[in-house]
């Protein structure tokens, strides 16, 4: 297991086993001493609901000390440099969960620490949250290796991560989107150095076909506010999911939204809150799954504290 997690490449299968493992029995057992005497950084420039509580609770049912820290109330606001706050932060907790506008930030600050450092979203990956969403897929299906998961509207940080870890784990990724809304080259080399290879269809209905596992994710993410009229146009109304959508795949496939979701525009209402929909098991799955990627660290031996 490597000191960081900033990149969903980052895990290895045996990572993830033992990861799923050990949020197997945190699911069980929730309260435990894992992490006693230790304090968590949660530094979060961007707004957020899941990964924040998530990552709190979980750290206090640890038995740890969750320290959230909004990064306008910082002295990054001020000037500071990433690196100095990293050198700083490293003397008083024993991890960093970052949440943050640029990828660089996040690669700045682990260069500079010693101790872990987390993705907790960046805009070019969104980790934690696939590795979740891979956990409820094997909860529900009962396994990884050969599902498929057709991934319909923008190549997100989300799409991003599920990509990476889908090559990992075996997983076939399909993407359906508009042609200057798809994946980067980028992502779409790395998947293949993993093992996998990621598909890339025009057409919704012809993505979803024999799909296991159907999601989606706004059209509209952070930052992109000033885009809102041109992407709905884009995407709407033929990416959107509908129950018509769904019957598409010819099979009993579940559906998964990262949340927060804007009902009617990527997804209906009908879809969000049918018998197929697992959002709200997403949303929990990330409490077990993130303690167990902090017990897995602990157990590495890499979080401590540098003492002064």
């Amino acid at each position: 297991m490597r000191k960081d997690v900033l990149s969903a490449a980052d895990l290895t299968p045996s990572d993830v086993d033992a990861i799923y493992s050990l949020a197997d029995g945190l699911r069980n057992a929730p309260v435990s001493d894992a992490l006693r005497g230790l304090a968590v950084a949660l530094l979060f420039e961007k707004p957020s609901t899941r990964t924040r509580v998530s990552f709190e609770v979980g750290v206090s049912q640890l038995g740890g000390i969750p320290v959230y820290l909004d990064y306008t109330t910082t002295q990054l606001s001020r000037g500071e440099t990433v690196e100095d706050t990293a050198r700083t932060l490293e003397r008083y907790v024993g991890a960093i969960v970052a949440r943050v506008n640029r990828h660089g930030t996040l690669t700045s600050m682990a260069a500079a620490a010693g101790i872990p450092v987390i993705n907790a979203l960046s805009d070019i990956e969104h980790p934690c949250q696939a590795l979740s969403d891979y956990y409820t897929i094997r909860e529900k299906i009962g396994r990884l290796k050969g599902v498929v998961l057709a991934f319909i509207g923008d190549s997100t940080n989300v799409f991003n991560s599920l990509a990476l870890l889908g090559a990992i784990l075996g997983v076939e990724v399909r993407i359906a989107s508009p042609r200057e809304y798809g994946p980067s080259r980028w992502i779409l080399d790395k998947a293949k150095e993993l093992g996998g290879d990621v598909l890339v269809y025009d057409d919704p209905s012809e993505a979803v076909k024999g799909a296991d596992v159907v999601y989606t994710d706004v059209l509209v993410s952070m930052g992109q506010e000033s885009e809102r009229e041109a992407r709905l146009r884009a995407f709407l109304p033929r990416y959107r999911v509908t129950p018509e959508l769904m019957s598409k795949t010819g099979k009993r496939s579940i559906f998964m939204h990262c949340l927060p979701a804007h009902r009617g525009e990527e997804v209906s209402d009908s879809v969000m809150d049918s018998e197929q929909s697992v959002v709200f098991e997403q949303a929990g799955n990330r409490l077990h799954v993130q303690k167990a990627l902090l017990v897995r660290l602990a157990e590495e031996g890499y979080l401590q504290p540098r003492r002064p």
